[in-house]
């Protein structure tokens, strides 16, 4: 063995194989839970933080331990129609919960504490109540038990994926729906993200009452901006 630990003779960092298989969620912290005797558990999820558009829409998932739906993931690894798959599949065996929290107010909170006041009430819609949750993200909710915040906890943890893809399954038909109700934004597209397309909707069409006004490009589209901000939406990335 070489002395300085390697293992491959070169003096240099050993690499990992290239075909490394991908991380997939697991219930394995649900699980040990489940031995300490506390049940039931919770996972949860938001999606649309970014879009310039839209709610926030949150989701909590207590899963069966029993019956736990295969394939799992952080819904942004996921194609549109496999989540749609399994979302019906959790929907159909999971104790679901769903909340939104509009664009009024992102536009009074922010879009952080507008997101975790949805997450909060989707734990709260939940039919039964949890005795702990598990929150994607760095910050805790006020789930009114105990509660772990998980970094990519979507991509860790099995309940807060399946939370994520019923988030995010929710949020695109409501777009959808938007898309159909206000013709020429692509909302069913872009799902009221930062795309050439959606710009070029705000500078013809203006915005919509389902606009973020807080949001820089919204704020600049309604003439709420003075020369310096918007010279700044030129400049940075959104």
């Amino acid at each position: 063995m070489s002395r300085n630990g390697s293992g491959n003779g070169t003096g240099r960092p050993a690499r990992l194989p290239l075909d490394e298989p991908v991380l997939r969620p697991t219930f394995r912290r649900e699980r040990a839970a489940l031995k300490r005797g506390v049940w039931p558990v919770a996972g949860c999820d938001e999606a649309g933080r970014g879009p310039l558009a839209g709610p926030v829409v949150a989701a909590a998932v207590i899963l069966d331990p029993d019956d736990v739906p295969r394939g799992l993931d952080d819904s942004k690894r996921l194609t549109p129609e496999r989540r749609e798959v399994l979302y019906e599949r959790i929907c159909a065996r999971a104790q679901v919960a769903v909340a939104m929290a509009p664009p009024s107010r992102i536009d009074r909170d922010n879009i952080l504490r507008a997101s975790l006041w949805a997450l909060a009430r989707a734990v709260a819609a939940l039919p039964i109540k949890p005795r702990l949750v598990f929150v994607d993200g760095r910050d805790r909710i006020d789930a009114g038990c105990d509660c772990e915040a998980v970094i990519g906890g979507d991509g860790l943890v099995a309940s807060i994926a399946a939370a994520s893809i019923v988030a995010k399954v929710t949020r695109d038909r409501l777009m959808a729906r938007l898309g159909a109700a206000h013709p020429g934004y692509g909302f069913e597209r872009h799902m009221g993200y930062s795309v050439p397309e959606h710009f070029a909707a705000l500078d013809r069409l203006g915005p919509t009452i389902h606009h973020r006004r807080s949001f820089s490009p919204v704020a600049g589209a309604l003439g709420l901006l003075d020369d310096a901000d918007a010279a700044v939406i030129d400049v940075l990335p959104l």
